[in-house]
């Protein structure tokens, strides 16, 4: 659903730009940050927090090895969408691929994690073999989290790429990514 992003001005006024529904949500009014930025940085945060939980239950896991790459990639997941929170008023993208990027992003850092979890679980080697320890799950198993892993890596490649298409393009005139956070004590530059 698109709605509009609002942005301030540096005279205090309201201008509307174009968004997704995420990004007009609880908007912090000359901030500088958008919502749809601290929404980014909350899930990068819950999925570094999951991160940190899973590894404190890696032996309960068919795959020991695995279960430690998936609190891994929780927490790596986790401090990539953080960052990507932070440079996202920087990205210049029409609405709806924004919105692809961020549900993108969304999915393959949390299905990183999970089909990661997953497969510690079920004990598969679809991920990669050397982290099996000479685990081999039912096929169906297999295929399961080598399909998943197969679509975390393409989405990842995806958002990735758009991220860097509009880290290419310039900043409209309007663009909150320009404007000083009204909270800085500091001179602007």
């Amino acid at each position: 659903m698109l709605t509009t992003k609002m942005s301030v001005s540096a005279e205090g006024e309201t201008d509307a730009m174009p968004g997704c529904a995420a990004a007009s949500e609880d908007s912090r009014a000359g901030s500088g940050v958008r919502t749809a930025d601290r929404r980014m940085m909350r899930h990068g945060g819950f999925l570094f927090l999951i991160g940190l939980v899973r590894g404190l239950q890696q032996r309960r896991f068919t795959n020991v090895r695995m279960a430690l790459s998936a609190h891994l990639e929780g927490v790596m997941n986790g401090t990539f969408l953080i960052a990507l929170g932070d440079i996202w008023g920087n990205v210049e993208l029409p609405p709806r691929l924004e919105q692809a990027a961020r549900w993108t992003a969304l999915y393959g850092t949390y299905g990183n994690w999970f089909f990661t979890a997953l497969g510690a679980a079920m004990g598969t080697a679809a991920a990669n073999p050397t982290l099996s320890q000479g685990h081999r799950a039912k096929p169906w198993q297999e295929r399961l989290a080598g399909a998943g892993f197969r679509s975390i890596a393409y989405s990842i490649i995806v958002v990735v790429v758009l991220i860097l298409r509009g880290l290419a393009r310039p900043l409209r005139a309007n663009s909150t990514a320009l404007q000083p956070n009204r909270r800085s004590s500091g001179p602007a530059e």
